[in-house]
């Protein structure tokens, strides 16, 4: 069935229940903010100092930090991102650092390692399982987005640490370490979407998200990585039979559930149609603080506007640095709403003590 006769009959079917009840709300739904590299902290004044003596440029764009991840959850962030380096012995990544934590096996959370390595939780599961306590004391929060990058950059040239490669061994472990910190219970996984549909996309395009309700107090992941690298994670699967990663894919995949895209001005048609039909979708408010040194709201709104489930953006709040108090926000400072293309605004849908 194609997008365009999807959406159609989904309007048909809400068409029909005006005239009773309303359908329930799935967790597609709805509309959330979120931020990007959540972990992130800001770089050392030397460490910059030295970025910014061979790259104004990247200085720039890597400027930015980022409070814990339990106070972005209290201040609504409903959707945070990860960026992971495989480090299956430990020690990989501890070349110049005194943190212990670079030392023990597991999955690493850091944006350049040896260069940009500021981290709120250096270890996967420490982000983890912070993210579960925060979960665990409001078990009423709307689905959260965990999205994923599978680190590989080769950094040693430009005075970093070169990653280990995403195998499809590092996949299964990265699965593996997460089910260690989050129980089925806690999860979404394309599985539970499938259901008995052929394909996820199927599944997907009949709207088969779990409902609200049923989403509550849990959270989804997603692989937002190359065709290439989310190939290896899917492997043979016809969809991504026993994953726990959604991953970023075209509409027309067997595996189409989730899509980054990241432009919401160039691809503001593209986002209203995928949204429309039901996939889930992230954008970007901002990019490499450019809309923030500029005060440039244009992308911001048309992120709000445009019906992603999930916005994302380096500033939460507003930095002091920068004039003109750019951040992003719902309107009215709610955490949650409904979906601006797929249902009618119906308030907040997380007040307090949820």
């Amino acid at each position: 069935m194609s997008i365009i006769r999807t959406m159609a009959a989904a309007g048909l079917a809400f068409a029909a229940a005006g005239a009773g009840a309303a359908p329930p709300l799935r967790m597609n739904d709805i509309a959330v903010i979120g931020t990007h590299n959540s972990y992130k902290l800001p770089m050392p004044a030397a460490t910059m100092a030295r970025v910014r003596a061979v790259s104004p440029a990247m200085a720039d764009a890597l400027d930015y930090g980022h409070r814990p991840l339990t106070e972005q959850l209290d201040a609504g962030a409903r959707q945070l991102e990860l960026d992971v380096n495989y480090d299956p012995v430990g020690g990989h990544y501890a070349a110049g650092s005194s943190d212990p934590a670079l030392r023990r096996p597991g999955f690493k959370v850091l944006h350049i390692p040896g260069i940009d390595n500021g981290s709120s939780c250096v270890l996967l599961v420490e982000c983890l399982r912070t993210i579960r306590r925060w979960s665990d004391a409001h078990p009423r929060h709307v689905p959260i987005l965990l999205m994923f990058n599978a680190k590989d950059e080769q950094n040693a040239a430009r005075g970093g640490i070169d990653a280990l490669p995403f195998n499809s061994k590092a996949y299964d472990a990265l699965d593996a370490e997460i089910r260690s910190v989050m129980d089925t219970a806690h999860l979404i996984v394309p599985d539970h979407v499938q259901g008995r549909y052929p394909t996820l996309r199927e599944a997907v395009l009949a709207n088969a998200w779990p409902t609200l309700d049923a989403a509550r107090g849990k959270f989804l992941f997603a692989l937002d990585e190359t065709p290439a690298k989310v190939a290896v994670y899917r492997g043979a699967r016809r969809s991504l039979e026993g994953r726990v990663f959604f991953i970023n894919t075209d509409e027309a995949s067997p595996a189409a559930a989730y899509l980054t895209l990241n432009d919401p001005v160039r691809d503001a048609d593209r986002i209203r149609r995928a949204v429309a039909a039901g996939f889930i979708v992230r954008t970007r408010a901002d990019a490499n603080t450019r809309e923030a040194r500029a005060n440039d709201t244009k992308p911001r709104d048309a992120a709000l506007a445009g019906g992603a489930q999930y916005v994302s953006t380096d500033y939460l709040w507003p930095d002091a640095r920068l004039s003109g108090g750019y951040h992003v926000a719902l309107p009215g400072g709610i955490v949650a709403r409904c979906n601006p293309v797929r249902r009618p605004a119906c308030g907040d849908l997380e007040g307090k003590g949820k």
